[in-house]
This record gives C-alpha cells, sequence and structure tokens, in this order.
C-alpha cells in the first residue's frame, strides 16, 4: 500500500515522533508498502529510509504550514491512506479524499496555547477553560481530528482526555510506544553516578527542577542529551549554580548512541511537568535501566514506582533528589529496581505494536 506521513519533527530534530518517524517508516518499507514522508526542518534531513519532503521551519507559519499542506495533499493524490503523528490542521487538508489516521501524542491545542502565551495551567486545567482564544484552538484541533477514521494515542491518560473532546471514541485506539528490537548495547563510558535525560530541552520538560535536585545529590552527575529552545538559558542556569562540572550537554546523538547513553547510566531521569507517554523512558527500561520520572500523564503506565522506577510528584525537586539520592546510594534498590527493567516492557516489542498499527493503516483504507 501507499502511505503519506505528515509529521512536525524528523531527525536531527530530537524526540518522540522523530523517534518513531523513521522507525515506523522502515518498517512499513521492509515490508513491501511505499511510504512517503512530509515534515518541517531547521536543516536537512539526516535520516532517509524513505523519500522525506522538509519543509524549511525558518520560513513564516503563515507561509510554512500551508506547504506542509499543499505537499501533503499532493502526495495524497497517489496514497491510500495518510498517517499524522503531528500538524493534525494540515493532515485533515492533506488527506481530503482520503483516509486519515492521527497518532495523538499531545493536546495540539494546548502545546500551542502554552507557546502563544494564552494559558499557562495544567494539561487537566486547560480542559475546563473558556478563554475565548483557548476555546478557538480547541474547536481548530476538535474539527481537524474529526476527519481521522482512526486515532491512535499512546497511553490510556491521553485517550481519557481525547474522549472528553467529543471525538467518537470508537476510533480510538490505546497503543504505546514500542520498546526497541532486544540487543546486546554497549554502554556509554559515563563517570560513576551520573544519570542521564532523553528528550527536548523544553519547558515541559521541567529541566530546572532536575537541575535543582542534582545539586542537591552528592556525587551526583547528569547529561542532557537532546537540543531544543531552553539549550541556551539552561546552559546559563547550569553555570550560575556552579554545576558546571557535574551536568554536561551531550546534544543530539542517533538513536544507537542514545540507547548506549541510557544502558550506562546510573538511571535515566525525567523531571516533566506534563506527559503522554515519552519513548525515552520505554528505551531505557528496554536496556535495562531504571527510571526516576514524576507521575504526569502516561508515565506511570509504563513506570511502577518500586518495581522498575521511582516516581515523585511535579515541580517538586526536593522529593525529585531524594529518589535520585536513593538510586545513587542503594545498590540493592538499583539492582532490584534494574532487574525488573527489561521483562516490563517485553510485551511492547517493536514488532508487535507496529504490526497492530500497519493492521490499522490497512483496516482505515478499506
Amino acid at each position: 500500500m501507499r502511505f503519506v506521513f505528515l509529521t512536525g519533527i524528523w531527525p536531527p530534530d530530537v524526540g518522540g515522533p522523530a523517534t518513531h518517524g523513521p522507525d515506523f517508516a522502515t518498517f512499513l518499507r521492509d515490508r513491501g508498502h511505499s511510504v512517503h514522508v512530509v515534515t518541517m526542518g531547521d536543516s536537512e534531513p539526516t535520516e532517509r529510509p524513505v523519500p522525506v519532503e522538509s519543509i524549511a521551519r525558518g520560513r513564516p507559519f503563515v507561509v510554512r504550514y500551508p506547504l506542509v499542506a499543499l505537499t501533503g495533499f499532493r502526495l495524497a493524490r497517489r496514497a491510500d491512506v495518510v498517517y499524522a503523528t503531528a500538524t493534525y490542521a494540515a493532515a485533515a487538508v492533506a488527506a481530503a479524499g482520503r483516509p486519515l489516521v492521527a497518532k495523538l501524542v499531545s493536546d495540539p491545542a494546548y502545546e500551542r496555547a502554552w507557546r502563544y502565551g494564552v494559558f499557562r495551567g495544567s494539561l487537566e486545567a486547560f480542559q475546563e477553560t473558556r478563554d475565548r482564544r483557548s476555546v478557538a484552538l480547541k474547536r481548530l484541533r476538535t474539527g481537524s481530528l474529526r476527519r481521522a477514521r482512526r486515532i491512535v494515542v499512546p497511553s490510556a491518560y491521553l485517550a481519557d482526555i481525547a474522549r472528553g473532546w467529543g471525538l467518537d471514541a470508537a476510533r480510538i485506539e490505546v497503543l504505546v510506544n514500542p520498546a526497541p528490537p532486544p540487543a546486546d548495547v554497549e554502554p556509554a563510558p559515563l563517570d560513576p553516578g551520573t544519570f542521564v535525560f532523553v528528550g527536548r530541552l523544553t519547558h515541559q520538560k521541567a529541566l530546572p527542577v532536575l537541575l535543582e535536585a542534582i545539586g542537591a545529590v552528592d556525587g551526583a552527575k547528569l547529561e542532557l542529551v537532546g537540543d531544543g529552545a531552553d539549550r541556551r538559558a539552561l546552559e546559563e542556569l547550569v553555570a550560575t549554580r556552579g554545576l558546571a562540572d557535574r551536568v554536561r550537554f551531550v546534544g543530539s546523538l542517533p538513536r544507537d548512541q542514545v540507547l548506549a547513553h541510557l544502558a550506562g547510566a546510573r538511571a535515566a531521569v525525567l523531571s516533566s511537568a506534563w506527559e503522554n507517554l515519552p519513548h525515552a523512558a520505554v528505551e531505557a527500561l528496554s536496556v535495562g535501566t531504571p527510571v526516576v520520572s514524576t507521575a504526569v500523564g502516561g508515565v506511570p503506565e509504563v513506570v511502577h514506582d518500586g518495581e522498575n522506577g521511582l516516581l515523585v510528584p511535579p515541580n517538586d525537586p526536593a522529593a525529585l533528589a531524594a529518589a535520585l539520592r536513593a538510586v545513587l546510594h542503594d545498590d540493592a534498590l538499583r539492582s532490584r529496581l534494574a532487574a525488573a527493567a527489561k521483562p516490563s516492557v517485553a510485551a511492547i516489542g517493536r514488532d508487535v505494536i507496529y504490526d497492530r498499527l500497519e493492521q490499522i493503516l490497512v483496516e482505515a483504507a478499506r
């Protein structure tokens, strides 16, 4: 079959959708399908397992976004299904006359409201707000998603929220982000006591909270793998707090090196203020590394407190520091959590999840 992917980010960008896109495109290609990608980027795509058309992110939004829609529309005329992991409004236009399947990785209305300074509360509170601008963003989001024949959501948490938007519940299916294929990953040679964060350096990840927690734990070090809009501000914060010898900004890495860093870590750490279900948590568990995370969104659906990781409240640096300190100094605890990590994600391997996602795409074309 012929598929067109629309996605907001693609390598060298970092983040869950940038991991999912090339991986799933490769899976479908290897199954004999044709895949063509439309994305946005600050530079040329670094992974091209299938044809990729990238619209320059430096163009004004009023130019860039219509170009994504028009490029998708042109390619979709020869496709069986359009699959979107972001840019849902553009995907709804591109898929005119073609089946649309959406992977819902966040509440796009909430993320836009936050980015534009329209709303500053929690994701849950945003669902209840009646602010005029927020309501307009919600209507755009829901109207676009109603075009989708199927909506795939990685967490039960976000699926429950999406059902409250007036979408057809029968079209929504929870399908978690897959664990990487089993492989012997050579751990990166990190300093003892090193924790690893993987993801975009953005406000959502609440990294100042993590830096405060690291600073409060004797012997703890941190590697930040990824990039994003907040990097410069975070580098300044590290310098201001005297953490330059304990915190290292690694930047974006290929996925195999990301897995190596996670495998070499004392634990993976996530300090997010809100989440859906981060790929980084699943990837860490898949290489046998426990996860210390805030208990937000769908994270508790894969990270089970006291079993394969530790969970703490969001925006609580003292609680996060206590969890990091426990994993760092209690070898028996760390060993027990690590032993449970791989088995906890064994049932959500890449082939199992992608087999089902392929089936959903094929069913949508009928």
